[in-house]
């Protein structure tokens, strides 16, 4: 695919890789395939984080900061938890009872990944991953890192703000909140901005302009740019920015500046 000549400096928050020894090259997630990709969309820095994992994330986590030495990625520490991240009445049973393992991350975990300057951050899918526990969460405030989460209808904008936007860390919130291209729920993460400072969203699989439009317009400074890759070219991601009814200056927040203001690793 031909390079895409834009002009704008463009950062990337959404970036998944394969850490797995016994892929093959050209695979999705392989790191010289996906830093090609980036190159030829005009992306600078990426946020790079693990791909789902059974029993912990210490070896793919150490593995992704291994591939992004001498690459414009931005390792994130993937972390899991013992608890289910649903609301309804087995969801709440099964966290009566459920404890921490020894694959799951520990407040400890935790501590070490902040300390250790490979990694800028968090990356939590609770749908896959569970939800971490209350100490565990609040040794994320605690660090004040950013963290990245999925956002969608197994982890919805309601529950995002019952169990993480309580506590003082950045949050961003993949998909705006709404995948797969849920309305309803893109509108809600969108008000969350309203009453969450410290809650941001990201543009991955968000297909639609008009909540995209919305978001830069009433919250200029909370949206970031985030291409998916590799499971989505980030050439398709960049032109649904630039498509968009928005001022030059929007665009320049939505692709760099509203990231590198908060995650300094992006930033010049």
């Amino acid at each position: 695919m031909l390079e895409l000549e834009h002009g704008f400096r463009v950062v990337d928050v959404h970036l998944q890789l394969e850490p797995d020894e016994s892929r093959r090259a050209g695979d999705r997630g392989d790191p010289e395939q996906v830093e090609r990709e980036l190159h030829q969309a005009g992306v600078v820095r990426a946020l790079a984080f693990a791909g789902a994992r059974e029993e912990g994330y210490l070896k793919a986590n150490n593995a992704v900061a291994r591939m992004s030495v001498g690459r414009p990625f931005v390792a994130m520490a993937r972390i899991n938890g013992a608890r289910d991240p649903g609301q309804g009445t087995g969801s709440r049973l099964r966290n009566i009872a459920a404890s921490r393992t020894e694959y799951h991350t520990s407040p400890e975990d935790i501590e070490k990944y902040a300390y250790d300057d490979r990694f800028a951050g968090f990356k939590l899918h609770p749908t896959v991953d569970g939800l971490p526990d209350e100490e565990v969460l609040s040794e994320l405030a605690e660090r004040g890192l950013p963290v990245l989460t999925y956002g969608g209808r197994g982890f919805p904008p309601s529950v995002i703000e019952e169990t993480l936007l309580e506590y003082d860390f950045p949050l961003v919130v993949s998909h705006f909140g709404g995948y797969p291209l849920d309305d309803e729920l893109t509108e809600a993460a969108i008000d969350l901005l309203s009453r969450h400072d410290n809650c941001y969203l990201d543009t991955t699989f968000v297909r639609k302009r008009d909540p995209i439009e919305r978001a830069v317009r009433e919250h200029p400074d909370r949206v970031f740019f985030g291409s998916g890759a590799p499971a989505s070219h980030p050439n398709v991601a960049i032109m649904e920015v630039l498509t968009l009814d928005v001022p030059e200056d929007a665009m320049k927040k939505v692709f760099s500046k509203n990231a590198a203001r908060v995650i300094e690793a992006l930033s010049p």
